[in-house]
Order: C-alpha cells, then sequence, then structure tokens
C-alpha cells in the first residue's frame, strides 16, 4: 500500500479527467457521510476549522478597543479618520479575500485553500505587530483582512459538506457564534492592555500577536483535516473519497462501521469535469436560483447592516451620550459579546429540531420588532447607559442566530459547484452594503447630538430585519435534516 493510500487526509490530488459526458461516476459519498453519528472526530474537525468566525472577532474587538492607544504617541499617532480608515482597508481586503478564494476554493478544492486563507490571516497580523506607521499598518490590515474573507468561504462550504445533515443547522451556528467568542476574548483582552500592566509603546503590539499565534497554531491542526470528499467526487477522485470516507467512519465508529445504518436512495450520478465555468455560475444564480440569491441577499444584508450599525458604534454611542470614558468601553461592549455567542449555542438545536424556515423567521422577527420597541425610550432620555445596554444584549442574543442563519442558508441552498464563491459573493455583498453603509451612516448620526437622528437609524436596522423575516417567511427554503444534494442538485448531476 502507498503512502498516498495510508494517509487519505494528505494524498496528493491525481489530475482531474478530462471533462466528457462518457466520463461518468455514481457515487454514495453523500449518504455516507450523512448517517454518521456524531464523533469526537467531528469535534476535531470543528477545532481546526471553526476557528476563523473567532479570530475575526478577536480582530475586530481588539482594533476597535485599541484605536486610542494607536492614535496616542505610545502608538502610532494616526488620526480618527486614519483608523477609521485601516479599519476600512480592512474590510476592502475582507471583501476581495472572500471573492479571489472562494472562486479557488470550488476550484481546487477545500483543503487547499482553508490553509492558504489562515497562512495569509496569520502572516499578516504578526506582521501588524510591526507597523512603523499609517502606511504600513494599513497594508498589514488589508492582507489580515483578505485571509479572513477568504476563510469564510473555504471553511463554512468545508464544514457544511464534513458535518452530517441531521446536525447541520446546530453545528453551523455555533461555529459562526464564536464570532463573538472572539470578539469576548478580544473585549478581556483589550482591558488587560488598557490597565497599564504592560506598556504602552509595546502593549498593543502584543494585541496583534495573539491572534497571529492562535492562527499559526490552529494551522498545524489543520494539516490533519481531509479534503472535502464530496469535492473529491465532483472532480473524479473517487476512489480518495472513498479512501477519506472510509477513513472517517472508522474514526467515527471507532472501528466498527459495520454498525452504521444501511444506505438508501439511489446514487449520485455525476458528470465529471475539472472546474465550472463562470458564465455558468452566474446563469445559476441569475436564473435557475435567481430567487434563492435575492433571499440570500436580503438576509445577508439585513444582519450585516444590524450587527455593523448597532454594536460596532455602540461604544461611540455610549461615549457621546452616556460620557462613559475610554477604558470602561470594553466593559460595556463585553455583555454584547457573551450573548451574541450563548443565542447560537443555545437555540441552534433547534434550526435542526423545529426548522429553518420557522426559526429563521422568528429570529429576525423578533430582533427588529424588539429593537423597534427601544426606540422611543432611547429617543426620549428614558434609558441609561446600562438599561439600553441590557435591552441590546437581550436583542443580540436573538439576533446572533439570525445572523449565522444568513450564512448557514447561503451555504446550502446553492449547488456543490457553486458553494464556496456563492457564500463570498454573499459575505461581499453584505459587507459592502451594511458592513461599510451602516458605520458611515451611524457615524453621521452620532455626530449630530441627537439621539432622535441616532433613533431613525436604528429603525432602518430594524426594517431590514423585519424585511428579512419576510423573505424568510414568503421564499425560504427547508433544509433542516436533508441532504446539501437533495436541497440542490449538484450542476453535474444527472
Amino acid at each position: 500500500m502507498s503512502s498516498a493510500q495510508r494517509n487519505p487526509v494528505t494524498a496528493p490530488y491525481p489530475e482531474s479527467p478530462t471533462p466528457s459526458r462518457k466520463n461518468k461516476i455514481e457515487t454514495d459519498i453523500p449518504q455516507r457521510l450523512d448517517r454518521l453519528p456524531w464523533s469526537s472526530w467531528h469535534v476535531r474537525i470543528l477545532a481546526s476549522l471553526g476557528t476563523s468566525w473567532l479570530l475575526d472577532g478577536l480582530e475586530v474587538t481588539l482594533v476597535g478597543s485599541l484605536s486610542g492607544i494607536l492614535e496616542s504617541k505610545s502608538g502610532l499617532r494616526l488620526t480618527a479618520a486614519q483608523v477609521t480608515g485601516a479599519a476600512t482597508t480592512y474590510l476592502a481586503g475582507a471583501v476581495l479575500g472572500a471573492l479571489v478564494f472562494g472562486y479557488l476554493t470550488d476550484r481546487l478544492g477545500r483543503r487547499r485553500l482553508f490553509l492558504a486563507t489562515l497562512a495569509t490571516y496569520s502572516c499578516a497580523t504578526v506582521a501588524s505587530a510591526f507597523s512603523q506607521g499609517l502606511f504600513t499598518f494599513s497594508i498589514f490590515r488589508f492582507f489580515t483582512g483578505f485571509g479572513i474573507g477568504g476563510e469564510y468561504a473555504a471553511i463554512n462550504s468545508a464544514v457544511d459538506e464534513l458535518i452530517p445533515g441531521k446536525v447541520r443547522g446546530t453545528v453551523d451556528l455555533v461555529v459562526n457564534g464564536t464570532f463573538w467568542l472572539g470578539a469576548t476574548a478580544g473585549s478581556l483582552a483589550a482591558m488587560f492592555l488598557l490597565a497599564g500592566y504592560l506598556p504602552q509603546n509595546t502593549g498593543w503590539r502584543y494585541a496583534f500577536g495573539i491572534g497571529g499565534s492562535l492562527g499559526l497554531g490552529v494551522l498545524v491542526l489543520r494539516l490533519f483535516v481531509p479534503e472535502s470528499p464530496r469535492w473529491l467526487m465532483l472532480r473524479g477522485h473517487e476512489k480518495q473519497a472513498g479512501r477519506v470516507v472510509a477513513d472517517i467512519e472508522q474514526r467515527a465508529t471507532h472501528g466498527n462501521p459495520g454498525q452504521l445504518p444501511l444506505l438508501s436512495g439511489d446514487k449520485l450520478k455525476i458528470v465529471v469535469r475539472d472546474h465550472t465555468p463562470l458564465q455558468e455560475i452566474f446563469r445559476n444564480m441569475t436564473g435557475e436560483n435567481r430567487e434563492r440569491s435575492l433571499l440570500a441577499l436580503v438576509l445577508m444584508v439585513g444582519q450585516a447592516f444590524f450587527f455593523n450599525a448597532v454594536f460596532f458604534s455602540y461604544g461611540l454611542v455610549v461615549k457621546r451620550f452616556f460620557h462613559v470614558p475610554n477604558k470602561a468601553l470594553p466593559m460595556h461592549l463585553l455583555p454584547f459579546a457573551l450573548a451574541s455567542f450563548l443565542g447560537p449555542l443555545t437555540l441552534g438545536r433547534l434550526f435542526d429540531k423545529i426548522g429553518r424556515k420557522p426559526m429563521i423567521t422568528a429570529c429576525y422577527a423578533a430582533s427588529g420588532l424588539l429593537l423597534v420597541a427601544m426606540i422611543f425610550p432611547f429617543a426620549h432620555g428614558w434609558l441609561g447607559a446600562w438599561g439600553t445596554g441590557a435591552f441590546l444584549t437581550v436583542i443580540f442574543f436573538i439576533a446572533s442566530p439570525a445572523a449565522s442563519a444568513a450564512y448557514l442558508t447561503v451555504s446550502e441552498i446553492f449547488p456543490l459547484e457553486l458553494r464556496a464563491f456563492a457564500i463570498a459573493i454573499f459575505y461581499a455583498s453584505g459587507t459592502l452594503l451594511g458592513g461599510v453603509g451602516a458605520p458611515v451612516l451611524f457615524g453621521e448620526l452620532i455626530a449630530s447630538n441627537s439621539r432622535g437622528m441616532l433613533a431613525i437609524g436604528y429603525g432602518i436596522a430594524a426594517f431590514l430585519m423585519l424585511l428579512g423575516a419576510g423573505f424568510e417567511h414568503k421564499i425560504g427554503i427547508e433544509a433542516a435534516g436533508k441532504s446539501l444534494e437533495s436541497i440542490s442538485k449538484p450542476l453535474q448531476s444527472e
């Protein structure tokens, strides 16, 4: 037996067969993956792959909390506009990275790209610690975002294709919810760095080392994660896909694969080809799946605007309207981060038990309605800093599963050949329309010093969440417990 056969995880891909109508395969790979029991092997996969959101949450919160130091003599002597500009370069990098790596993930494989994206992030964020001014800091932040954006596409597609369908919703929501675990860690790290235990001229640099060191450690774990068997079967590597699945079955059943349930349903018939042309991808998204594309866009833009409008501007809100000092800002953001992680952790299982459509509709609608209920007392000054924070903490507990479910929806409702690229497109759309537009709008509203004007902004965020609830109720796809191939047939299937 060759070394490649002994180690299906690291075995090289043979050359893809030349696409041909005669080059067809029949495979039971999807059924074999979906019948697996939840096991320690799946937990290890999540520990290796589920860190991308955590790293993004860590990055965003740390840099936001350290903005004051970056402006000081102990930092890089940046102006407020330059700090904001560096954050914009991070978002621009994330958008471009998602699109580039998303397309390559569908073409070259999940494993190759989730190694490349994490390496890009880790190196760039460590380099950020050695920034000497605005130019180098902006360049390093761009490539940090470039790696994180690519992570979203590569990781979400890989996780969904390796996890049994009966728990896919729960797992996806928890994985996406780890963004807020990273945000919590970022808030705590910022509190430590701002407390004066380390010299200010070097303490902020250690902050970037936290994410970089974590990323490099996880990169080692990912070396043992296999390629998606579903992607391998598309490219005609059926023997390697079979070896990978057989290895997973051995590990998931502790060496007793014979105890697994009998396979049901017909084998999937695939016409093998080496890639899917971009023209066919966009034709599918704007033609056959036009309604699904509209749903994905509304859900992604709504949640992106909501979180970027409310969470990422809240530090400025409590500082401007409630006169909270800089050192206390992380403490006011910490409850949001905790609630936003506990929401998917607590409610995630209901997305598999009750169903995607009712749960997504309910979470989007409840988030919007609760925000509407907060607007009047906030605008009239009836809520203080902690009262407003308590109100929003409850909202975030419900809104966080909604936001995670938007990514889950995009990952499930499009064919296998364009799954990663679809995630990238709608992540980019949400980030550009909500992630960039919301902070700009709320920056102007906060600068007006008017609670009434800020309340209008909250009203827009609430409207977009309610719009998402309406679209999900009307055209949402019920995917709970179903195989990915039954939700959306591969383009190459017969």
